[in-house]
């Protein structure tokens, strides 16, 4: 190619990316892909490459990922443009689009970073400022180490003495019942395990794909990597009139329409839920159980947010205490849960931290499992030193432990507080209803979308709930993603948005949103 006809092609690919940006603001075609941006056809630059957009996986292609989507990038793009001096109707961009919890404003907790930063830098175990019980849990995760550095790499499943105290842990969660640490595999946010999982189900030799059943509303991290995977996506409605409840029914109507597509061989269970903000019951978990063993389901219960429970007569019962208090057959189900070092009261997204608790896993299947993530040699150890933290935290008597409690109480005290506003507040809107917040980090309330507005989505190429956001997003710098991004019932329209703005910037919020929503109903009434 001459140096002529490479210029030219790299004008043309500027131009298209131009185009594409400007349709990204406003809304365009493009909500949903993973990329957020089509990917222009590198033929128009170089006519020899190896990887194409037509040779590259197309299960990649397929997948979505609502929570980073063309609104955020909008949304950043309205950042860069108000510190550029751009005049709009907002002051600030207010992004309630992911449970980015010290995006948002919260402090970290001061013992998970005392220890974490003594591990990275040992010479503060010479620092009197550093309480001794941190000191100690330091040491401890060093001791852990290879070579005694947090640099190291650890075991593929973490470090062995942190794993032990996950079980601890777990053990004593569930009133006693036992856990064992060769069943604990750390992980780089549950994320990573989750998928790591759904990897080793994808089995395309016998000529009929896996099903996995998951919640709609669900977190997208399921739809993704299922169309990543090429798994089959069986969807249960969850019952928005009952809470967001799990309804058995419905996952016996689920199950019937996928066995004449595909081989369902998996449940997944958010509790408390994301994006819906719903507790499970303990009767409701034993239903779901006994479901899931009817059909010779695996189960895997999403419990990241199991410290995250607000509303007056709610409480977290894990999967696997509730299996194992029903006895046999429930008690030798096959079982994966997870926890995060992301959400609860630590909001440490950035570490990434987590873990899995394999539950009556066969061996031979757990050996393959191990194998598969040694290839990724091990979760980073920082998030390991966190994972200890909440697991092994101070208790009475350690000089930390009253500062440790009372910076956790009050993150949690503060979030149940703001979960009641936010529900509170919507359900006062007119043409807005939202279900009580009992647990989580979001709400997820549905909108009245009138006949005309429905028209104006249309014309501009946009699902409605789509058209809605980006049209909060323009008018008052609030990002939200759209309900379709999660799932819901058809001819239902909702948002997600999370819990976690600081309080003077959430009753700012609301208040947006309410004259947005009544403004938006008289526009297009």
């Amino acid at each position: 190619m001459s140096v002529t006809s490479l210029n030219t092609s790299r004008r043309l690919l500027g131009n298209s990316i131009r185009n594409i940006s400007a349709n990204v603001g406003k809304g365009g075609q493009y909500y949903g892909v993973f990329c957020s941006v089509r990917c222009v056809s590198t033929s128009a630059v170089m006519d020899n490459r190896v990887l194409t957009l037509d040779n590259m996986n197309p299960y990649v292609k397929k997948m979505e990922y609502a929570v980073r989507g063309p609104l955020v990038i909008r949304a950043t793009a309205l950042e860069k443009e108000l510190q550029a001096g751009a005049q709009k109707p907002f002051k600030e961009v207010t992004k309630a689009n992911i449970g980015d919890a010290h995006a948002m404003g919260q402090k970290p907790i001061t013992f998970l970073r005392q220890v974490v930063s003594v591990c990275l830098f040992p010479q503060l175990f010479a620092d009197s400022n550093i309480p001794e019980d941190a000191k100690a849990r330091a040491r401890l995760v060093l001791d852990g180490c290879k070579g005694g550095s947090l640099g190291s790499y650890s075991d593929s499943a973490g470090i062995e003495i942190i794993r032990h105290h996950v079980a601890d842990y777990i053990t004593r969660r569930d009133g006693g019942i036992k856990s064992s640490w060769e069943d604990i595999v750390l992980c780089a946010g549950a994320s990573e395990g989750i998928k790591g999982l759904l990897q080793v189900m994808t089995n395309h030799t016998d000529g009929q794909r896996i099903g996995v059943m998951v919640p709609i509303p669900q977190y997208p991290l399921y739809s993704a990597t299922l169309a990543e995977f090429d798994l089959e996506q069986v969807s249960y409605y969850l019952d928005e009139s009952a809470n967001w409840a799990l309804d058995v029914e419905e996952l016996e109507r689920s199950i019937a329409e996928a066995k004449t597509r595909c081989s369902p061989r998996a449940l997944v269970v958010i509790n408390p839920g994301n994006p819906t903000g719903q507790v499970l019951s303990r009767p409701n978990i034993e239903a779901i159980i006994k479901f899931a063993q009817r059909h010779h389901l695996f189960l895997i219960a999403d419990e990241v947010y199991q410290h995250n429970v607000y509303a007056d007569g709610c409480a977290f019962h894990s999967f696997k205490k509730v299996m194992s208090e029903m006895g046999a057959p429930y008690a030798n189900m096959e079982l994966a849960s997870y926890m995060s070092i992301s959400k609860g009261f630590m909001g440490e997204c950035g570490l990434r931290g987590g873990y899995a608790e394999l539950v009556n896993v066969d061996p031979a299947v757990k050996a393959m499992f191990l194998k598969m993530i040694s290839a990724k040699l091990c979760p980073t150890t920082l998030g390991q030193a966190v994972v200890e933290c909440v697991v092994n935290p101070p208790v009475a008597g350690d000089p930390s432990y009253e500062s440790f409690e009372a910076e956790k109480g009050e993150v949690l005290r503060s979030l149940a507080q703001r979960a009641k506003l936010v529900a509170e507040t919507f359900n006062t809107v007119p043409g807005m209803s939202c279900n009580v917040v009992q647990g989580a980090m979001y709400a997820f309330p549905q909108i009245s979308m009138p006949p005309k507005a429905l028209e104006a989505a249309a014309a501009a190429g946009q699902k409605p709930d789509v058209f809605y956001a980006f049209q909060l997003l323009e008018n008052t710098g609030i990002c939200v993603v759209p309900g379709s991004g999660f799932g819901q019932r058809p001819g239902t329209h909702h948002f997600r948005t999370t819990i976690l703005p600081q309080p003077d910037q959430l009753a700012t919020m609301l208040q947006k949103f309410r004259v947005f929503h009544e403004e938006f109903l008289k526009k297009y009434s």
